[in-house]
């Protein structure tokens, strides 16, 4: 690639490298329920944590993730991730599968009507005890882990850190939907409470992320850009602390 700045510098070649996006078919008791497009990293952790935002298990009634690749020609391939879950759970997933197709810039595609997408979220049960300095930290040191974004500067990252600001746990995805299902996933595997921390994203804070923070049960979300209404008055709704445009020298707590 050549860097143009626009004037009469002359233009300078510049390597980079460009973050995969490919379909991810999940999977449930072999009956397909959505296509997803991703990263293909970190996938097991992104099928658990996709399913437990849906509301279609919890944590511990997801199995193993059996990953498969698949070939697409011309256009690279895919993944197939196949997980079972227990019977009692294939309701919802039945009546749901028809109508469900996702994308990385849509956190509700296929969502059934107004209602389904405005269900009432659960009240968290304890309050956040970070203090602006601990975000402070969190913020300085999740730019160090970060390798995807840094090499192709096209992704979003989603940080667990405990209460004292320091990284427990990164995920990243071009999308940032992706990127929280993909830690949520990773906190369930590895049994780490949530609720014992806070969750930092690298984008703007979407409704959507308020919904995936409170039901994976985490107190506090901070987010580098600003939110937009829906995402304030849910979060409100639910006891979620909010910090938004959280920069260098400062931070907004808007809830």
């Amino acid at each position: 690639m050549r860097r143009s700045a626009y004037g009469a510098v002359p233009e300078a070649e510049e390597a980079f490298a460009i973050p995969i996006e490919t379909p991810v078919a999940i999977e449930t008791n072999g009956i397909a329920y959505a296509v997803m497009m991703a990263t293909p990293t970190d996938l097991e952790d992104f099928v658990t944590g996709f399913l437990m935002a849906e509301g279609l298990a919890e944590a511990a009634e997801v199995g193993d993730v059996a990953l498969h690749q698949v070939e697409g020609g011309d256009w690279g391939g895919g993944h197939v991730a196949r997980v079972n879950l227990p019977v009692e759970r294939l309701g919802p997933i039945l009546e749901r599968a028809r109508r469900r197709v996702g994308d990385s810039s849509c956190g509700i595609c296929g969502i059934e009507g107004v209602e389904a997408a405005l269900r009432p979220l659960p009240a968290l049960r304890r309050q956040s005890a970070a203090s602006s300095a601990a975000i402070g930290h969190a913020l300085e040191a999740l730019r160090k882990r970060q390798p995807l974004g840094t090499r192709t500067r096209a992704t979003h990252a989603a940080a667990f850190c405990h209460e004292d600001g320091s990284v427990q746990v990164v995920r990243e995805d071009v999308g940032r939907h992706n990127a929280l299902d993909k830690l949520v996933g990773a906190l369930a595997r590895r049994g780490l409470d949530p609720a014992i921390g806070f969750i930092v994203m690298t984008s703007r804070c979407s409704y959507e992320l308020v919904e995936k923070t409170v039901r994976a049960g985490c107190p506090l979300l901070v987010t580098i850009s600003a939110p937009t209404d829906l995402a304030v008055r849910r979060s409100k709704a639910a006891g979620l602390s909010l910090a938004v445009v959280a920069r260098d020298d400062s931070m907004l707590w808007v809830c």
